[in-house]
């Protein structure tokens, strides 16, 4: 009898098993299977991937600061090629990128220049910050990500009430400091750059102990490694979009907003009263001076503060 169980119940799995892995959507061909051609549509669908993922070509040539990148050599190829396409396919990440720069990157570039520092520095706040002014888990702040004790020595003041890492141009004035030190120091500006990332005195260990002087001859940590690189990404592609698939109408880019300065010589109790004098609301008060951290402003004896009010077209 346990002999007949045990059949019994083996058949009804093998039937059970029949009848959940048929589909009975599928018409059947003369010998009662699918055919082979079905099948064959089925791992299409399945495995096919989307027709709009395609590798991107990576251009023949390439400069960072007027210095050639060298295309040749096959890991600062591959390097590259990485980098243009992540970001190529970052979509709308990278869609707001060239919105925002539209905006700012006139600003940051005049003042790049003023202190001659070459215009491809303008993208480096792109990929430190997306132009946005955030905070990064090791508290480094605003457009150029300036830590605290750094943005104290090139400058820029920062207590409760104000921090002018916040201040877009404030902070580029700022990194253009630092920029030139560090040309100054290492002689090439692709150092430079690298440097931005892992400090002068790391940079500096890696080319004592390597005994080269160049970025693209140095091995270094992953973010280092890849920092140049995705400057060199971000200004291809903000130069040429629509060569990577971005079609953005004119009208759509974020455009400078029309301001004025009112000079503060007092302490300010309350910002948001203050706002409200000036005809605008603490909102759009800041909006524009996000350097304001408190709703307070003390004013030392002989000291100023520009605040931005937007004016009305």
């Amino acid at each position: 009898m346990k002999d007949v169980s045990l059949f019994v119940s083996i058949a009804t799995l093998v039937i059970l098993f029949g009848y959940i892995t048929y589909d009975g959507s599928k018409e059947p061909t003369g010998n009662g299977s699918i055919s082979d051609e079905e099948v064959a549509l089925e791992d299409d669908a399945e495995y096919s991937l989307p027709s709009s993922t395609v590798s991107i070509d990576v251009p023949s040539t390439a400069s960072f600061a007027g210095d050639p990148v060298p295309l040749g050599t096959p890991d600062v190829f591959e390097r590259f090629d990485k980098e243009l396409q992540i970001n190529t396919y970052l979509h709308s990440n990278t869609l707001f990128l060239i919105k925002r720069a539209n905006r700012w990157l006139p600003q940051i570039d005049s003042i790049l220049k003023k202190n001659d520092i070459p215009p491809d520095f303008k993208y480096l706040p792109l990929i430190e910050s997306a132009l946005l002014n955030d905070v990064s888990p090791k508290q480094a702040v605003g457009f150029w990500q300036i830590l605290k004790t750094s943005g104290g020595e090139l400058g820029l003041e920062i207590n409760k009430e104000v921090d002018e890492r916040y201040d877009p141009l404030k902070s580029t004035e700022a990194a253009s400091k630092y920029l030139k030190k560090a040309y100054s120091k290492f002689g090439k500006w692709t150092l430079a750059a690298a440097s931005y990332n892992c400090g002068m005195a790391g940079l500096d260990r890696q080319l004592d102990s390597q005994r080269v002087n160049d970025y693209y001859d140095l091995y270094l940590n992953e973010e280092t490694s890849r920092y140049v690189f995705r400057i060199l990404a971000i200004k291809e592609i903000v130069e040429h979009p629509e060569r990577y698939g971005f079609k953005l109408n004119p009208d759509h880019l974020y455009q400078r907003e029309h301001l004025h300065f009112v000079e503060v010589k007092e302490t300010i109790k309350d910002l948001v009263s203050f706002s409200h004098q000036q005809g605008i609301n603490y909102k759009l008060l800041k909006r524009h001076n996000p350097w304001l951290r408190s709703e307070s402003l003390t004013v030392k004896k002989g000291k100023g503060y520009l605040i931005a009010i937007p004016t009305p077209r």
